[in-house]
């Protein structure tokens, strides 16, 4: 049997294989898996009552439009509305099975085989697998500048050629955690608007920015829409990762087009989770603001932990979910130091090569499956490494 060479020549998922290092695993000792970026904690007691309520009716089970039901389209274009201080129309909203479909439907839409991507490195491992089986080049730029953890437009503009067709901005960034200023994400607006590309922005954590002022202010300039895709995800604040529900906010002609690849990849996104999340929407605005200060606690234990100065390995980037950490062993494989980490000490965690070139001296870790207090034994485990 033949088997695709695109497929073939993809990396093999990086959470599957970081948990293969712990599958024969002997240890007493709690693991601390900041491995996946989930959420410690269950959805709200409303919500799940909720979901067992829609669970119960008939309609629940049928298909729902490709796009989504319009009651979750118009509740979450309201958020957005509120969230950005701009207009954001029911109809520039697409539903979607989790971000990862949004994504690739927005790509799909856009590039074609043999053209190419900016993408910032290091980058999102799914984003980069995708555009691998598509046959869409990466052109690769730093995730980080001599002002802050963020890319450089000049590069950008530099690494751009005739068949380049996006520019992908994941921010609150993974892996690195970085939340770009809204100036740097507007200035790479304005190169893809010149170019007359897209700028495709993963906006996957935005829930747990710091900030309650618009990310950005892109939703507010004419025809935005001509060259502005938006990813968002209901996993991550609501905890619903395994209700694979997200939303791109694009314009007609792309959301056009996207809906042809999500007919044939999906039909329709779960009919009870896209039930739930207007629920999630309308209720739990409370119980989310708790939500973001928990990872907000965790982000400063675990920030404050890494101030021991008897410490090697060095916090380059963190916020959000993830922290993006230098180790000591210069010249050693990430992947080394990561596996070593999960046998030896019980720490799970994710190399830097599963993250891009030119990163074998990170490790990832996701903080938001640790509380708090693990923070400082984290620590100390890795002291136990040196």
């Amino acid at each position: 049997m033949h088997l695709s060479q695109r497929l073939a020549a993809t990396d093999f998922p990086p959470i599957a294989e970081a948990l293969s290092w712990i599958a024969d695993r002997l240890s007493n000792r709690e693991l601390l898996n900041l491995c996946q970026a989930v959420p410690s904690y269950p959805p709200a007691e409303a919500l799940q009552a909720e979901f067992a309520r829609i669970a119960h009716l008939p309609s629940t089970g049928g298909y729902t439009e490709i796009l989504g039901i319009k009651p979750l389209r118009q509740a979450f274009a309201d958020q957005l509305s509120r969230s950005y201080d701009a207009l954001v129309k029911p109809d520039e909203v697409g539903i979607t099975s989790g971000c990862n479909q949004a994504f690739a439907a927005a790509v799909a839409s856009v590039a074609e085989p043999g053209e190419n991507v900016i993408l910032p490195s290091p980058w999102y491992f799914n984003h980069s697998m995708w555009l691998s089986m598509q046959g869409i080049e990466i052109n690769s730029i730093s995730a980080f500048c001599d002002a802050g953890s963020w890319p450089d437009v000049a590069a950008a503009r530099k690494a751009m050629n005739a068949k380049t067709r996006a520019i992908i901005l994941c921010t609150p960034n993974n892996p690195t955690g970085a939340i770009y200023p809204p100036q740097v994400i507007e200035a790479f607006f304005e190169l893809a608007k010149e170019a007359g590309i897209a700028l495709i922005l993963d906006e996957t954590y935005n829930d747990f920015r710091p900030d309650t002022k618009p990310a950005h202010g892109l939703l507010n300039r004419p025809n935005a829409r001509d060259h502005l895709v938006q990813l968002f995800s209901f996993s991550k604040i609501y905890a619903l990762a395994g209700y694979r529900l997200g939303a791109m906010i694009a314009g007609p002609e792309l959301l056009h087009e996207a809906t042809k690849f999500l007919d044939a990849v999906a039909i329709c996104p779960p009919n009870i989770s896209q039930q739930g999340v207007i629920f999630a929407l309308r209720e739990l605005e409370e119980w989310k603001a708790g939500k973001k200060a928990l990872m907000a606690e965790r982000l400063a234990a675990m920030r404050q932990a890494f101030t021991n100065p008897a410490l090697k390995y060095q916090l380059v980037s963190s916020g959000a979910y993830f922290a993006y950490v230098r180790h000591p062993f210069q010249g050693t494989p990430s992947k080394t130091v990561a596996k070593r980490l999960a046998q030896e000490l019980d720490i799970l965690c994710l190399p830097g090569s599963m993250f891009g070139p030119g990163q074998e001296d990170y490790l990832r870790f996701a903080f938001a499956n640790v509380e708090k207090e693990k923070m400082a034994p984290l620590v100390e485990r890795l002291l136990n490494s040196l």
